[in-house]
Protein backbone atom coordinates (compact mmCIF):
# COMPACT_ATOMS: atom_id res chain seq x y z
CA UNK A 1 0.00 0.00 0.00
CA UNK A 2 1.58 3.16 -1.24
CA UNK A 3 1.16 6.20 1.11
CA UNK A 4 -0.73 9.62 -0.46
CA UNK A 5 1.96 12.58 -2.33
CA UNK A 6 1.36 14.83 -0.24
CA UNK A 7 0.40 18.49 -1.63
CA UNK A 8 2.62 20.92 -0.06
CA UNK A 9 6.04 19.73 -1.04
CA UNK A 10 8.27 22.86 -0.65
CA UNK A 11 9.78 23.34 -4.14
CA UNK A 12 13.35 21.98 -4.63
CA UNK A 13 16.21 24.91 -4.67
CA UNK A 14 17.50 25.56 -8.17
CA UNK A 15 21.26 24.44 -8.52
CA UNK A 16 23.60 27.31 -8.87
CA UNK A 17 25.05 27.26 -12.77
CA UNK A 18 22.94 24.85 -14.37
CA UNK A 19 20.49 27.17 -15.71
CA UNK A 20 23.18 29.28 -17.19
CA UNK A 21 24.84 26.50 -18.91
CA UNK A 22 21.68 25.19 -20.30
CA UNK A 23 20.90 28.05 -22.11
CA UNK A 24 21.65 27.96 -25.85
CA UNK A 25 25.10 30.30 -26.88
CA UNK A 26 24.68 32.15 -30.03
CA UNK A 27 27.85 31.37 -32.78
CA UNK A 28 28.51 34.44 -35.02
CA UNK A 29 28.67 33.45 -38.50
CA UNK A 30 32.60 34.17 -38.78
CA UNK A 31 33.36 31.32 -36.56
CA UNK A 32 31.37 29.08 -39.02
CA UNK A 33 32.01 30.48 -42.70
CA UNK A 34 35.08 32.29 -42.88
CA UNK A 35 34.61 35.91 -44.32
CA UNK A 36 35.73 36.67 -47.67
CA UNK A 37 37.98 39.83 -48.75
CA UNK A 38 36.66 41.24 -52.43
CA UNK A 39 39.11 43.87 -53.48
CA UNK A 40 38.81 44.05 -57.00
CA UNK A 41 35.04 44.52 -56.29
CA UNK A 42 35.68 47.44 -53.78
CA UNK A 43 38.11 49.27 -56.16
CA UNK A 44 35.83 48.79 -58.67
CA UNK A 45 32.98 50.63 -56.33
CA UNK A 46 35.10 52.91 -54.99
CA UNK A 47 36.26 53.68 -58.55
CA UNK A 48 32.21 54.20 -59.53
CA UNK A 49 31.54 56.34 -56.43
CA UNK A 50 34.09 58.81 -57.90
CA UNK A 51 33.53 59.10 -61.23
CA UNK A 52 29.95 60.22 -59.56
CA UNK A 53 31.10 62.41 -57.07
CA UNK A 54 32.93 64.25 -59.72
CA UNK A 55 30.60 64.63 -62.21
CA UNK A 56 28.27 65.86 -59.06
CA UNK A 57 30.85 68.44 -57.91
CA UNK A 58 31.47 69.58 -61.68
CA UNK A 59 28.17 70.24 -62.36
CA UNK A 60 28.15 72.46 -58.83
CA UNK A 61 30.82 74.27 -60.28
CA UNK A 62 29.39 75.01 -63.54
CA UNK A 63 26.06 75.58 -62.95
CA UNK A 64 23.45 77.39 -59.95
CA UNK A 65 24.17 74.62 -57.09
CA UNK A 66 20.29 75.27 -55.89
CA UNK A 67 19.07 74.39 -59.52
CA UNK A 68 21.55 71.49 -59.89
CA UNK A 69 20.46 69.96 -56.30
CA UNK A 70 17.05 69.63 -57.83
CA UNK A 71 17.82 67.86 -60.90
CA UNK A 72 16.82 63.67 -60.54
CA UNK A 73 20.08 62.21 -62.41
CA UNK A 74 22.21 64.12 -59.56
CA UNK A 75 20.06 63.34 -56.51
CA UNK A 76 20.58 59.72 -57.70
CA UNK A 77 24.12 60.27 -58.41
CA UNK A 78 24.28 61.49 -55.15
CA UNK A 79 22.73 58.26 -53.80
CA UNK A 80 24.68 56.10 -55.89
CA UNK A 81 28.14 57.61 -54.48
CA UNK A 82 26.81 57.11 -51.07
CA UNK A 83 25.95 53.45 -51.70
CA UNK A 84 28.96 52.53 -53.57
CA UNK A 85 31.41 54.11 -51.29
CA UNK A 86 29.49 51.75 -48.11
CA UNK A 87 29.69 48.86 -50.41
CA UNK A 88 33.49 48.81 -51.56
CA UNK A 89 34.24 49.57 -47.47
CA UNK A 90 31.98 46.51 -46.87
CA UNK A 91 33.49 44.26 -49.96
CA UNK A 92 37.26 44.83 -48.53
CA UNK A 93 36.41 44.56 -44.67
CA UNK A 94 34.53 41.38 -45.56
CA UNK A 95 31.31 42.75 -44.19
CA UNK A 96 27.74 41.88 -44.77
CA UNK A 97 26.69 43.69 -48.27
CA UNK A 98 23.98 46.34 -47.53
CA UNK A 99 20.37 45.22 -47.94
CA UNK A 100 18.88 44.29 -51.44
CA UNK A 101 15.89 47.03 -50.94
CA UNK A 102 18.58 49.51 -51.26
CA UNK A 103 21.29 49.11 -53.36
CA UNK A 104 18.17 47.61 -55.93
CA UNK A 105 16.45 51.22 -55.59
CA UNK A 106 20.02 53.01 -56.31
CA UNK A 107 20.49 51.06 -59.35
CA UNK A 108 16.70 51.22 -60.63
CA UNK A 109 16.94 55.27 -60.12
CA UNK A 110 20.04 55.62 -61.69
CA UNK A 111 18.85 53.46 -64.81
CA UNK A 112 15.62 55.52 -64.81
CA UNK A 113 17.42 59.08 -64.97
CA UNK A 114 19.73 57.24 -67.99
CA UNK A 115 16.31 56.65 -69.91
CA UNK A 116 14.62 59.44 -69.32
CA UNK A 117 17.29 61.12 -70.45
CA UNK A 118 18.17 59.22 -73.43
CA UNK A 119 14.38 58.76 -74.16
CA UNK A 120 12.97 61.88 -73.70
CA UNK A 121 15.04 64.77 -72.68
CA UNK A 122 18.04 64.16 -75.76
CA UNK A 123 16.14 62.31 -78.32
CA UNK A 124 15.48 64.81 -81.47
CA UNK A 125 12.21 62.86 -82.09
CA UNK A 126 10.96 63.38 -78.21
CA UNK A 127 8.84 66.21 -77.91
CA UNK A 128 10.43 66.98 -74.56
CA UNK A 129 13.93 66.85 -76.36
CA UNK A 130 16.16 69.97 -75.44
CA UNK A 131 16.95 72.20 -78.52
CA UNK A 132 20.77 73.08 -77.49
CA UNK A 133 22.76 69.96 -76.16
CA UNK A 134 25.30 70.53 -73.57
CA UNK A 135 28.86 71.78 -74.85
CA UNK A 136 31.89 71.93 -73.29
CA UNK A 137 32.44 70.51 -69.28
CA UNK A 138 28.66 69.97 -69.51
CA UNK A 139 28.92 67.47 -72.04
CA UNK A 140 31.53 64.98 -70.27
CA UNK A 141 29.60 65.53 -67.31
CA UNK A 142 26.61 64.69 -69.43
CA UNK A 143 28.30 61.42 -70.35
CA UNK A 144 29.28 60.60 -67.07
CA UNK A 145 25.79 61.10 -65.40
CA UNK A 146 23.77 59.76 -67.94
CA UNK A 147 25.42 57.16 -69.52
CA UNK A 148 28.90 55.97 -67.63
CA UNK A 149 27.58 55.51 -64.65
CA UNK A 150 24.40 53.91 -64.91
CA UNK A 151 26.45 51.25 -66.73
CA UNK A 152 28.80 51.10 -64.52
CA UNK A 153 26.01 50.28 -61.61
CA UNK A 154 24.65 47.82 -63.92
CA UNK A 155 28.16 45.98 -64.44
CA UNK A 156 28.08 46.44 -60.62
CA UNK A 157 25.07 44.55 -60.13
CA UNK A 158 25.58 41.91 -62.97
CA UNK A 159 29.01 40.99 -62.30
CA UNK A 160 29.72 41.44 -58.61
CA UNK A 161 26.53 40.88 -56.61
CA UNK A 162 25.00 37.21 -55.72
CA UNK A 163 21.56 36.41 -58.05
CA UNK A 164 18.02 36.67 -56.45
CA UNK A 165 18.52 39.19 -53.83
CA UNK A 166 15.51 41.42 -55.34
CA UNK A 167 11.89 40.91 -54.29
CA UNK A 168 8.79 41.76 -55.77
CA UNK A 169 7.55 43.07 -53.08
CA UNK A 170 10.14 46.06 -53.36
CA UNK A 171 9.17 47.04 -56.54
CA UNK A 172 5.91 49.60 -55.50
CA UNK A 173 7.77 51.01 -52.03
CA UNK A 174 10.94 51.73 -54.89
CA UNK A 175 8.48 53.93 -56.62
CA UNK A 176 8.10 56.09 -52.96
CA UNK A 177 11.02 58.33 -54.11
CA UNK A 178 10.12 59.13 -57.88
CA UNK A 179 6.45 60.00 -56.33
CA UNK A 180 8.39 62.65 -54.14
CA UNK A 181 10.45 64.08 -56.51
CA UNK A 182 7.60 64.44 -59.08
CA UNK A 183 5.63 66.38 -55.78
CA UNK A 184 9.26 68.51 -55.22
CA UNK A 185 9.17 69.75 -59.11
CA UNK A 186 5.94 70.63 -58.81
CA UNK A 187 6.37 72.76 -56.07
CA UNK A 188 9.63 74.40 -56.86
CA UNK A 189 7.32 75.58 -59.83
CA UNK A 190 4.94 76.98 -58.27
CA UNK A 191 7.19 78.73 -55.84
CA UNK A 192 9.27 79.94 -58.54
CA UNK A 193 8.01 83.46 -60.23
CA UNK A 194 7.16 82.96 -64.00
CA UNK A 195 9.46 83.42 -66.50
CA UNK A 196 12.60 82.21 -64.60
CA UNK A 197 15.04 80.43 -66.10
CA UNK A 198 14.60 76.28 -65.05
CA UNK A 199 11.55 76.74 -62.98
CA UNK A 200 10.41 73.19 -64.81
CA UNK A 201 13.38 71.24 -65.11
CA UNK A 202 11.69 68.37 -67.65
CA UNK A 203 9.19 69.61 -70.29
CA UNK A 204 7.14 66.81 -69.49
CA UNK A 205 6.80 68.15 -65.89
CA UNK A 206 5.86 72.16 -67.58
CA UNK A 207 3.08 72.99 -65.84
CA UNK A 208 3.30 76.51 -66.95
CA UNK A 209 3.36 75.51 -70.80
CA UNK A 210 0.85 72.33 -70.62
CA UNK A 211 -1.29 72.44 -67.35
CA UNK A 212 -1.93 69.84 -64.48
CA UNK A 213 -4.20 67.77 -66.55
CA UNK A 214 -0.98 67.06 -69.11
CA UNK A 215 1.71 66.66 -66.80
CA UNK A 216 -0.18 64.59 -64.17
CA UNK A 217 -0.99 62.40 -67.28
CA UNK A 218 2.55 62.61 -68.24
CA UNK A 219 3.73 61.62 -64.36
CA UNK A 220 1.35 58.40 -64.01
CA UNK A 221 2.66 57.32 -67.65
CA UNK A 222 6.24 57.52 -66.67
CA UNK A 223 5.30 56.18 -63.11
CA UNK A 224 4.02 52.52 -64.86
CA UNK A 225 6.95 52.39 -66.83
CA UNK A 226 8.97 52.89 -64.07
CA UNK A 227 7.24 49.95 -62.17
CA UNK A 228 7.12 47.81 -65.11
CA UNK A 229 11.37 48.41 -64.86
CA UNK A 230 11.61 47.74 -61.55
CA UNK A 231 9.32 44.41 -61.65
CA UNK A 232 11.83 43.44 -65.24
CA UNK A 233 14.74 44.10 -63.13
CA UNK A 234 13.64 41.77 -60.32
CA UNK A 235 12.50 39.14 -63.00
CA UNK A 236 16.18 39.11 -64.58
CA UNK A 237 17.76 39.55 -60.66
CA UNK A 238 16.08 35.82 -60.28
CA UNK A 239 16.97 34.39 -63.50
CA UNK A 240 20.93 35.53 -63.98
CA UNK A 241 23.68 33.38 -63.37
CA UNK A 242 24.92 34.03 -59.88
CA UNK A 243 28.31 35.23 -60.44
CA UNK A 244 29.48 35.64 -56.58
CA UNK A 245 30.56 32.07 -55.75
CA UNK A 246 32.59 31.41 -52.60
CA UNK A 247 34.07 27.73 -51.15
CA UNK A 248 33.37 28.56 -47.65
CA UNK A 249 35.82 27.01 -45.08
CA UNK A 250 33.93 25.68 -41.81
CA UNK A 251 35.36 24.25 -38.41
CA UNK A 252 33.63 20.75 -39.31
CA UNK A 253 35.30 17.97 -41.65
CA UNK A 254 33.17 15.44 -43.04
CA UNK A 255 34.65 11.69 -43.62
CA UNK A 256 33.99 8.93 -45.17
CA UNK A 257 30.16 6.97 -43.96
CA UNK A 258 31.69 4.64 -41.20
CA UNK A 259 30.09 1.33 -41.69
Amino acid sequence: MTAPIPSDIPDLPALPGVAAALLPSPVPATAVVTPVRRPATALFRLLTAAAAATAVTAELLLGSPSEVLSRFPIQSAILLTLVMTVSARRAWTARRPLPSALTGATLLYVVIAALVHHGLVANASSPFSVSAPPTGWHAITNQLLHTAIPIAALVNWLLLTPAGQLHLRQAAPWLLYPLAYLAFSLTRGELLLPGTQGRYLYGFLDVAADGYKSVLANALLLGLAFYALAVLLIALDHIRPNPVHHRTKTGFRLGPPVG
